[in-house]
C-alpha cells in the first residue's frame, strides 16, 4: 500500500541513493506538447541536500527537453524503482531549475557532488524542491541483476575540450531550443566556473 511522506526522510533517502538508475519526467504547459520522460544513471551525480531537495548534474548528449519544461514551467517527477529487494517504488512531485554553468550558486551545488562525479560534458545542475513525496508497491517491477556503470558517455565527452563540447552542444538539434519551439539550454554553453586559487 502506498504512503505519502512529509519529506525525504532517512529510509527514503538510502533507498534513493542506492538506487542505480531512475527516471525523470516533465511536459511543457501546452495540450499538444511533448510529454519527456529520461532515464538517469551515472554513479554519484545525484545527491539528496536535505529532506525537501535534490540535485543532479546534467550531461549533453541527448536534447534539452527537461530543461526547457522546466524553464517554461518547473514541474517535475523523479521516480526511482527498486529492481531488486523489496518490491518499492519512490516517486518525488516537485518543482525544479536547471541551474547554468555562470550561475553564481553553480560552484556551490556542484561541491555537494563526489569530486569526479561532474566529469566531462556537464551541461547545468538540475535542483529540485519536493512538494510531494511518496512510495508505492513495485510487485510488477521485473527483478534485475546490476553489473556496472557504463563509462561510454564519459569516455566519448572526455575526448571533447571546452570548445569542441561548446560546438558540439551549438550544432545539436533540440538542445537550444526543444523539439516544441521552447527555449532550453543557452547558447552559447555558458562557460564553468573557474577554479578558485589558493
Amino acid at each position: 500500500m502506498g504512503k505519502q511522506y512529509e519529506s525525504i526522510d532517512g529510509r527514503l533517502r538510502a533507498f534513493i541513493e542506492r538506487q542505480p538508475v531512475y527516471f525523470v519526467a516533465t511536459a511543457p504547459l501546452a495540450a499538444d506538447g511533448h510529454v519527456n520522460v529520461s532515464p538517469k544513471g551515472r554513479s554519484g551525480t545525484l545527491v539528496v541536500i536535505d529532506e525537501l531537495t535534490l540535485a543532479y548534474l546534467d550531461f549533453g548528449g541527448s536534447t534539452a527537453e527537461t530543461i526547457a519544461h522546466l524553464r517554461e514551467n518547473g514541474r517535475i517527477t523523479l521516480m526511482w524503482c527498486a529492481f531488486d529487494g523489496p518490491p518499492t517504488v519512490v516517486r518525488v512531485h516537485g518543482r525544479g531549475e536547471p541551474v547554468f554553468r555562470d550561475d553564481p550558486r553553480f560552484a556551490g551545488l556542484l561541491g555537494r557532488f563526489a569530486p569526479d562525479a561532474d566529469g566531462s560534458g556537464l551541461r547545468a545542475i538540475v535542483l529540485v524542491k519536493a512538494e510531494r513525496v511518496s512510495d508505492s508497491c513495485g510487485f510488477a517491477v521485473p527483478l534485475m541483476d546490476y553489473r556496472a556503470d557504463r563509462d561510454l558517455h564519459a569516455q566519448f565527452f572526455d575526448r571533447k575540450g571546452e570548445e569542441e563540447f561548446s560546438a558540439y552542444c551549438e550544432g545539436k538539434q533540440y538542445v537550444g531550443t526543444s523539439i516544441d519551439g521552447l527555449p532550453a539550454l543557452p547558447l552559447p554553453l555558458p562557460l564553468p566556473p573557474r577554479p578558485v586559487e589558493s
